[in-house]
């Protein structure tokens, strides 16, 4: 599968300051920007940046950012799935994970996650893959947003529908381990019935069970 990738971008109006949300960019921009030192929620900034300039390079490898001038303040990735995950186990080739969407505390709450999702998806190419992503309640900063999970549940399903992605239902043992936590997905407009059917294949390995 060709992965081709259209460079997108737009300008949002935050009360805290301008941002440019852009991507995918290339490797060589994210080499050269700067990286906030308040995007932690992964690993260490120093050490995300490292891993964001590795999934620039994979041929599937999409990151879309927000920026204050020459410095990353919020980012979305997109890739394949881990291979040790249920989601890599059908070899889709046109199936991406949303891995790990961040904005600093001062960005947040001014619609900078859902600019994200938006630029990520002007790219048409989108439409010609299925886009997952897998919520975890303990990848969640509760402590700082001062929410519940069910209430962080409910922000983070509503800023993923502005990306087009929708709850769907699995019996991923990970996903099901927490009421919480849940999948979601969006499918493209030219992806072909089969692979809807592989991808359904793989959200419920235990169907005999039902």
């Amino acid at each position: 599968m060709e992965h081709v990738k259209t460079y997108n971008a737009l300008e949002l109006k935050h009360k805290n300051g301008d941002l440019i949300i852009e991507g995918p960019i290339r490797t060589s921009d994210l080499e050269s920007y700067a990286f906030h030192e308040g995007l932690v929620a992964f690993r260490a900034p120093a050490q995300q940046q490292k891993a964001l300039i590795g999934i620039s390079k994979l041929p599937e490898g999409r990151i879309i950012v927000a920026r204050e001038r020459d410095q990353i303040v919020g980012y979305v990735t997109y890739l394949y799935p881990d291979p040790l995950e249920r989601w890599s186990e059908g070899n889709i080739e046109n199936l991406i994970e949303l891995g790990a969407i961040e904005v600093i505390a001062k960005y947040r709450g001014g619609g900078v996650g859902k600019a994200l999702l938006e630029v990520s998806m002007m790219d048409d190419a989108m439409e010609d893959y299925i886009v997952i992503t897998t919520e975890y309640y303990w990848h969640w900063d509760l402590k700082e947003t001062k929410l519940n999970v069910w209430e962080y549940r409910k922000v983070m399903e509503k800023m993923m529908q502005h990306g087009g992605l929708e709850y769907f239902a699995t019996d991923d043992p990970e996903i099901c381990s927490h009421p919480a936590n849940c999948l979601m997905a969006r499918i493209g407009k030219r992806i072909k019935q089969e692979d809807v059917q592989r991808f359904d294949s793989l959200r419920f390995k235990n169907r005999f069970l039902y």
